[in-house]
């Protein structure tokens, strides 16, 4: 049932962060019009610049817990990974109380203060002669902490069982480090090898 419960979380998570991916999209899009406009017809747009920053955020903001989900932060893990997984387990439990809901919860409180200021005079770019509205962009930081925050209980649960059971739980896989697949790559190829 706990395993369920994991999974469910990861699963919110991966639904955030493809819903997002879309933004890529948009704004593969939106930046080609403008490099048309701009360098075929002449006549660059008011609004290319803002809509960049703005997608770009939202992306990158919002794949926050996806991205957590998966393992895929950076970390200087050169040493760590060669670690059992209880001792593993036990730094990275550590680490999420000591860094990671202290931080959080700084962008969960201090990014409801922008987004209410944000909202409360609907705040546009200034960037550009458009005024396009940014408040959208700034109600989606306390809504990341949050999705990160839930995220972040998956992981504890995680390291806990790990703790008490010897090896990481599983996880949800929509995607693969390259290095992985090598590796298994390298492994079946040596099995196949020593079949021979």
């Amino acid at each position: 049932m706990l395993q369920r419960f994991l999974i469910m979380i990861d699963r919110f998570s991966m639904a955030v962060g493809h819903a997002f991916a879309w933004c890529i999209l948009i704004l593969t899009l939106g930046t080609s019009y403008e490099v048309f406009m701009r360098y075929a017809l002449n006549d660059p747009t008011s609004w290319a610049f803002d809509m960049s920053y703005i997608l770009y955020g939202a992306l990158f903001i919002m794949a926050g817990a996806y991205a957590l989900s998966r393992n895929a932060h950076v970390r200087g893990d050169v040493l760590f990974r060669l670690l059992r997984p209880r001792v593993q387990a036990s730094i990275e439990l550590v680490l999420y109380f000591i860094f990671f809901y202290p931080g959080v919860t700084a962008l969960i409180i201090a990014g409801y203060g922008y987004a209410h200021d944000s909202f409360g005079y609907r705040e546009v770019s200034v960037n550009s002669p458009v005024g396009v509205p940014i408040w959208q962009l700034k109600a989606l930081i306390p809504l990341a902490g949050v999705m990160l925050f839930i995220q972040g209980i998956a992981q504890v649960i995680r390291c806990v069982l790990c703790i008490q059971n010897g090896y990481w739980p599983k996880q949800l896989h929509d995607v693969e480090e390259l290095e992985d697949v090598l590796q298994q790559e390298h492994a079946q190829s040596a099995n196949t090898e020593g079949a021979r």
